[in-house]
């Protein structure tokens, strides 16, 4: 597609997520996890009353992904659905040992190594929230949204409260090249922006060698912001401010 997109082209790198595998898993040195947080601001989130079910709205610290609901596309009606092992293990694994995803997600193995990324985030303060793509009810790409100010992201850039990071990829071959991952991309920042009104930015951090990747946030109205060093990956600090939303030129 022009321009491409995360994992666009066939053999392509289909991931826009970091080289290194970065939220919660346990192999890396410097994962969304181990950054912690206030030990008041942590006691205060673990002794709220009990009340609505976990990802209700305003239930964690990414405001209730499991609610947001779906966003039209011109691809179909997409969803974010946060991830269940017992169900969806099988298939994570499956694209995490594709060679174009594995070359930037390092997760290539049996599905124990998938589970090692995922449960920390599921059994974790809800900073971070690995989800399926869904398009027309099917599954399609995986995502991961989390809280980038609460992240060890935030050393490397000047953080706002409520800045919401993004990692994804395109789990079929046949689902890249055609303009798919902007559509999406846009889409899930359009979600993030509607259901997130404390967030004002949403960010990315793909490698730089990962040029399709690259090319997608920038096709789905995101800017190069900076060039950083994380651990692992020379990335591309990609963001997309709130108050630009309205100047996007409608994706076709």
């Amino acid at each position: 597609m022009p321009p491409a997109e995360a994992g666009t082209s066939p053999g392509a790198p289909a991931a826009s997520g970091p080289r290194a595998p970065v939220v919660a898993d346990t192999a890396g040195p410097e994962d969304t996890l181990e950054l912690r947080l206030p030990a008041e601001f942590t006691q205060l989130f673990l002794s709220r009353p009990a009340g609505p079910a976990a990802g209700s709205a305003g239930e964690d610290l990414l405001d209730g992904v499991a609610g947001w609901g779906p966003a039209r596309t011109a691809f179909g009606e997409f969803q974010l659905e946060p991830v269940r092992p017992e169900r969806d293990l099988a298939l994570l694994s499956r694209w995490m040992n594709d060679p174009a995803v594995d070359e930037f997600w390092e997760l290539a193995g049996p599905e124990e190594t998938t589970a090692a990324h995922l449960l920390p985030q599921l059994q974790g303060d809800g900073r971070s929230l690995p989800c399926l793509g869904l398009l027309d009810g099917a599954p399609m790409s995986y995502w991961e949204l989390y809280r980038a100010d609460l992240d060890p992201l935030a050393r490397h850039y000047p953080a706002r409260p409520h800045d919401t990071g993004v990692h994804l990829l395109i789990g079929a071959v046949g689902d890249r090249g055609r303009g798919l991952g902007s559509t999406l991309l846009r889409a899930v920042a359009d979600l993030v922006l509607a259901h997130r009104p404390r967030c004002t930015r949403i960010l990315a951090e793909p490698d730089l060698r990962n040029t399709p990747s690259v090319a997608a946030f920038l096709s789905a109205g995101f800017r190069l912001s900076a060039e950083v060093d994380l651990p692992g990956k020379r990335a591309a600090l990609m963001v997309r401010e709130r108050a630009l939303r309205s100047a996007l030129t409608p994706l076709r």
